[in-house]
């Protein structure tokens, strides 16, 4: 689209200010850095609501602070027919002619990273960096014809519904996975009485673990010079030019978030806050990092901090090379599957931001 279909924002929506003063509506939502609406978590007990703003079906509501947030603005489109408030400090706004511009195509709008880019850009401030009202209606869109809007609309709601059909399938093969572990190597095992070839030992028995390293140059997101996911202890956490491993590994969370373990397999930079598991009975280890107990490894120290020591000697079952590789086989094929969806999504997911 040329530069001349480009429209000022503000043109087409306007701030909107109600608030709660009959305490109506007790249906109070925060906003995430996910540019979704998601359940508050803060504590209202005692709280006056009748200050809260009022959000109704196909209103915006967004935070101006943009410091300390990801490098990302929250902003989201409600999309619910049940109304909610939200804080004070959240700016609720609305399109004004829905003919004109279409409340989904402008949320596809905001979802793309270059408007992050600029909405960082525009934030000014020393100690609160802000995004006010005015820069925001200062944004410059292209606005198509709106049977334009709506075709594009409907591209992103076909490849929406492919990406949630595809996590669904990734769960029933991960619940797949763990009850065939929990079958073989729990449920059906008398750990009093081990089957011949069993016996306990160590997780450093059939796994190896290093620390990740702080990476130089990680960015938010994916982009010509930084092609290479960087893994962190809640997962993906953004992009680098470079990797320091191209091998088939396990991560779990060394400090700060605990209990998520990752599966991998292509060139990755590991992050400083994760600990890095390789191991021939991958699939296996996957699954013992899965059930195991982190109140264990934490419970003598000051802060959540696990080191490799102390995972290196968890207490594990160690079945008979047969029952492990057996297990192997099937759990691969799984994992083999589960990746080919995540690689599928992945590109569907960046196809989205190009609409």
């Amino acid at each position: 689209m040329e530069r001349k279909d480009y429209r000022r924002l503000g043109d087409f929506i306007r701030a909107v200010d109600v608030r709660n003063k009959e305490l109506q509506c007790s249906n109070l939502l925060g906003l995430s850095i996910a540019k979704i609406f998601i359940p508050s978590i803060a504590n209202i007990i005692g709280t006056d609501l009748s200050n809260y703003k009022i959000v109704h079906k196909d209103q915006f509501a967004y935070v101006p602070v943009t410091s300390r947030n990801g490098e990302k603005i929250t902003v989201a489109l409600y999309d619910n027919t049940e109304d909610c408030i939200v804080s004070q400090a959240y700016t609720v706004f609305e399109i004004t002619d829905t003919n004109s511009l279409l409340p989904d195509y402008l949320m596809l709008w905001f979802r793309r990273p270059e408007f992050d880019r600029y909405a960082r850009f525009k934030s000014i401030g020393s100690a609160r960096e802000v995004f006010d009202w005015n820069e925001m209606c200062n944004v410059e869109l292209p606005v198509p014809p709106i049977s334009e809007q709506q075709k594009i609309v409907s591209q992103y709601q076909a490849i929406e519904h492919r990406v949630a059909v595809n996590k669904s399938i990734i769960q029933k093969l991960e619940d797949a996975t763990q009850a065939i572990y929990r079958k073989m190597f729990v449920e059906d095992v008398d750990f009093e009485h081990l089957p011949n070839g069993w016996r306990m030992g160590t997780l450093s028995e059939i796994a190896t673990i290093n620390s990740g390293k702080t990476c130089p140059d990680k960015v938010s997101d994916k982009d010509t010079d930084h092609q290479y996911k960087v893994a962190g202890a809640s997962g993906v956490i953004g992009y680098s030019s470079t990797f320091n491993s191209d091998k088939k590994l396990l991560t779990t969370g060394r400090v700060g978030t605990l209990g998520k373990t990752c599966r991998y397999n292509e060139r990755m930079w590991y992050a400083d806050n994760v600990l890095v598991v390789s191991s021939n009975y991958y699939e296996y280890c996957y699954q013992v990092l899965e059930q195991l107990d982190f109140n264990v490894l934490i419970k003598f120290g000051v802060q959540s901090l696990i080191t490799q020591t102390g995972l290196l000697n968890y207490p594990i079952v160690i079945p008979s090379k047969d029952e492990l590789c057996k297990f192997e086989k099937i759990s691969e094929s799984f994992f083999a599957h589960i990746s080919l969806l995540n690689k599928e999504n992945e590109i569907l997911s960046a196809n989205v931001l190009k609409l």
